[in-house]
């Protein structure tokens, strides 16, 4: 027998859905028959599987220790130390400056990937155990590739991943970058498209029509700093689909530089033989966050939240004269 009390990782969500996470090997079928004959409870009683955790609740596991053990996957060891540049924490949600070359999240199974070191920052700190890691593991809310730098959202508990998660679904979080791009612009201005994923390429590409598959976009940028041949650009990505700024850009003939997929090959050549770039310039630079009612998100209620750009970027600025 085990008995589980419900933490705030765990609250909020429905008992049957918990169960699916604390035993992740079993089938849907066996909690159901479990729930039936008694040998899972909630709160000493009969539970159905739908009913949603309180904080402080018992789940009672009438099975054994060698069946729940069998059920269960293994918590994997985490293998860093933590190595995170944190721009804001609070109970629920921690706030990154991801570097450039770290992954947001894993694309292989050996990979190490900025949730690795988010586990690994909790685990040192004691915020969270690896017995609470069988049923919550803290993640990001959102994605940046490869070699964007900048804002990462994560969730501590399972209170912030749903809150910010939501938000950000519901476009309810500014969110602007800067990008150095070929050519001068002097204006802003809004562009809108659609987006076609050509997956067997992990590209995009850009139609002014709508055609089938194909996701709606809108981009808002305006120069910040410009000369005959780069201006540097504040973007706000409008809707949030993989490579729409890389891609958007060039489209209309302002590719960022240093884009290995989009980019102008000639400018980048030269830029790698004089300045060592060797990835697209593109920096994932504030976050407006809206006014917040609850309580728990009080210290982040219509916050500005602005990631330095880092220093390679900084120096790409002097040397291009867009300062």
């Amino acid at each position: 027998m085990q008995k589980i009390v419900v933490s705030e990782n765990e609250a909020g969500q429905r008992l049957d859905k918990f169960l699916a996470k604390y035993m992740s090997k079993a089938p849907k079928s066996f909690f159901y028959k479990m729930l039936r004959k008694k040998n899972i409870k909630l709160n000493g009683a009969k539970a159905e599987g739908n009913e949603k955790l309180q904080l402080n609740d018992e789940v009672t596991l009438f099975l054994s220790d060698e069946t729940i053990a069998n059920f269960q996957e293994a918590v994997e060891e985490v293998k860093v130390t933590s190595n995170l540049d944190i721009i804001y924490e609070d109970e629920n949600v921690l706030i990154i400056n991801k570097a450039v070359g770290m992954l947001s999240q894993k694309a292989q199974k050996d990979d190490i990937s900025l949730i690795e070191h988010l586990t690994a920052y909790m685990l040192e700190r004691g915020q969270i155990t690896k017995e609470q890691l069988k049923s919550f593991h803290p993640a990001v809310c959102n994605r940046l590739d490869r070699n964007t730098s900048g804002i990462i959202i994560a969730g501590k508990t399972l209170l912030g991943l749903q809150k910010m998660s939501e938000l950000l679904k519901s476009r309810n979080i500014g969110k602007y970058y800067q990008t150095i791009v070929k050519g001068k612009i002097t204006k802003k201005q809004t562009v809108e498209g659609y987006l076609v994923k050509d997956k067997s390429h992990n590209k995009v590409r850009i139609s002014k029509e709508p055609m089938e598959d194909a996701s709606y976009i809108k981009t808002e940028y305006e120069p910040l700093c410009s000369t005959e041949e780069f201006t540097l650009l504040r973007v706000k990505l409008c809707t949030g689909k993989s490579h729409q700024i890389r891609a958007h850009l060039q489209s209309i003939g302002h590719p960022v530089i240093g884009d290995g997929k989009y980019g102008d090959v000639p400018t980048n050549n030269r830029l790698k033989k004089l300045y060592r770039l060797k990835h697209h310039v593109l920096h994932s630079w504030q976050l407006e966050l809206p006014e917040f009612d609850e309580p728990e998100f009080a210290a982040l209620s219509g916050k500005v939240i602005e990631a330095p750009v880092p220093e390679y970027f900084k120096n790409l600025k002097k040397h291009l004269h867009l300062v």
